[in-house]
């Protein structure tokens, strides 16, 4: 479909489609965004026109949107489908994707919710191609976890290449477990994400799972498989490989490796005072800004502890929408800890806590 792609969304609620025209209009890829209140209208404009995407509600007089979302799925396959609801319902969402949507998201009630949201917009679009994992209109696992960790969905992932099958188990919009063959946890884990293709089905949470994967935040362990399975497939490995866990086999994790993998933590930069020496991090995709910034604002303050004859800088904590950020001078290096939203004020300075000890010499 040439030139810009188009979007048709769908909603009885007239300020609700003035309100996402809008949104969407601010995407980069500058979409063509139409409007309609009814089902039967949406059917009859993809009847008469192409659209890239399809956003619908759930909720509508005569014909639902559950309805509606069936009757596209088996006559436009290739349309990118995605739900908004107000309302959070494990089986409603459950029947949404079996219903053969493509994201199901919770209608945005704050600012970072919004942006959020219109970033998995952006990627379904740029990304759409036919091929990769089915199921959704992305053509990577990655694309699939990435957008189910932004709506902080809870889930179980079924992941099937040829004979094979693995589970994901995420919650919250976290990944808590995995299982493939006998494998379990992180090596399962690294062991699915290596598959080239195949396909998924969504399965009911279950978030009583027993967590043994600790990461707070999916970027972070997207970011870290990703490079282990390039690391990996450089060195000319097999396309589906059982993958080393470093917690395993009695090697002794580093101080960095460590504190990654304390609960409710998203990142970890350790940025040594002496600048000549490498900055180490996880779960960031560019250092060395973090880490530029990181001494810029641990010398801000330090400034002004000094001019205010404050005493000594023990620690920088704040509180965000997207993550809270805490930074602790140490004696040779710059810490820079971001951890999870959800975190209470009391949790996070437990959470760093627990980081310390793991750079406790």
């Amino acid at each position: 479909m040439p030139g810009s792609p188009r979007i048709l969304v769908l909603d009885d609620e007239l300020d609700v489609l003035e309100l996402y025209q809008e949104m969407l209009k601010t995407l980069p890829s500058k979409p063509e965004v139409t409007t309609c209140e009814s089902g039967q209208r949406a059917l009859a404009l993809l009847e008469t026109e192409q659209f890239n995407m399809l956003i619908s509600d759930l909720q509508m007089p005569k014909m639902d949107g559950l309805q509606v979302l069936s009757i596209v799925r088996h006559k436009y396959p290739q349309l990118i489908i995605v739900v908004m609801t107000a309302i959070l319902d494990e089986s409603l969402r459950k029947r949404a994707y079996d219903a053969g949507v493509d994201l199901f998201w919770q209608k945005p009630s704050t600012a970072e919710d919004t942006k959020l949201f219109l970033e998995s917009i952006e990627a379904l679009l740029s990304r759409q191609a036919i091929g990769g994992f089915r199921g959704v209109a992305v053509k990577t696992l990655s694309e699939i976890l990435q957008m189910e960790g932004h709506a902080m969905n809870s889930l179980v992932l079924k992941v099937t290449n040829n004979r094979l099958e693995g589970r994901i188990w995420i919650v919250d919009g976290n990944v808590v477990d995995a299982a493939v063959g006998d494998q379990t946890g992180l090596d399962a884990l690294k062991t699915i994400y290596s598959w080239k293709s195949g396909s998924f089905e969504s399965l009911p949470a279950e978030t009583t799972r027993v967590r043994t994967i600790f990461y707070g935040n999916m970027d972070g362990l997207l970011l870290d498989l990703s490079q282990t399975v390039d690391e990996v497939q450089a060195a000319g490995t097999a396309d589906v490989v059982a993958l080393e866990n470093v917690e395993g086999g009695g090697q002794r994790l580093t101080p960095l490796q460590a504190s990654a993998k304390v609960e409710g933590v998203e990142f970890v930069l350790s940025a040594p005072k002496d600048t000549s020496k490498a900055v180490e991090s996880h779960g960031v995709a560019n250092p060395e800004p973090l880490a530029q910034w990181t001494r810029q604002t641990v010398a801000g303050f330090q400034e002004l502890a000094a001019e205010l004859v404050l005493g000594e800088l023990k620690e920088i904590e704040g509180r965000g929408t997207p993550r809270h950020v805490t930074i602790v001078p140490l004696s040779d290096r710059l810490l820079c800890i971001g951890l999870n939203r959800k975190l209470s004020a009391a949790k996070c300075r437990e959470t760093v806590e627990t980081v310390l000890t793991k750079w406790a010499s």
